[in-house]
């Protein structure tokens, strides 16, 4: 009887400690910089076996030192001078950097199937942005593509890429995904861009 009881206690103090955990994180805020990660994603390329990786990084210098001051229902931005965020700002661009190599620790999560070389499949991606109003989508085409860091014409196992987005009125509740395409069209990966 003793045992069970030592044993309820002890479950209710890691409660405790996890419910204060909880709640002091849902208090601090979330402050925005100009370079943001937007995560990574590996797969494995058929037929070969190679690993392709992809990280993304969102560049939106008007986000510096922006917070999410309450989230759901009542969620709110302020700016870093304390105006409040109703929009999106106006212009934010995706680096998204496309590799052969192993850069990444992780297990490939997805497979591609492609009979063309690796390297080419690198040089030919291709990107759009879906934004989402509940359920209501939208499209926006990127306003530039352009790829960054070793020119294309030179043989290279990495790719970088920069997607330059030009938005108007975008309401800080909508969520944005861009997608990171094959050549033919099909989805690989996609990175989120949300702020509330």
């Amino acid at each position: 009887m003793k045992v069970i009881k030592l044993l309820g206690i002890c479950l209710l103090g890691v409660a405790g400690i996890a419910l204060c955990a909880d709640s002091s994180s849902l208090h601090s805020p979330s402050i925005f910089h100009s370079n943001t990660p937007a995560g990574y994603d590996v797969m494995i390329l058929k037929p070969g076996g190679g690993i392709l990786s992809f990280l993304g990084l969102i560049e939106c210098p008007e986000l510096e030192g922006a917070q999410q001051i309450a989230s759901g229902v009542h969620g709110k931005i302020v700016n870093a001078d304390g105006s409040a965020l109703a929009y999106f700002p106006q212009h934010f661009s995706f680096r998204v950097t496309a590799s052969l190599r192993k850069t990444l620790m992780v297990e490939p999560t997805e497979s591609y199937q492609s009979s063309q070389p690796p390297a080419d499949l690198l040089l030919q991606l291709k990107f759009r942005l879906r934004t989402y109003h509940g359920l209501e989508m939208r499209e926006i085409q990127p306003e530039s593509v352009e790829m960054i860091g070793v020119p294309a014409d030179i043989p290279y196992d990495e790719r970088v890429y920069r997607i330059s987005f030009s938005v108007v009125n975008l309401p800080v509740s909508d969520r944005c995904v861009l997608e990171v395409l094959s050549p033919s069209g099909e989805l690989l990966t996609k990175f989120h861009f949300d702020l509330l």
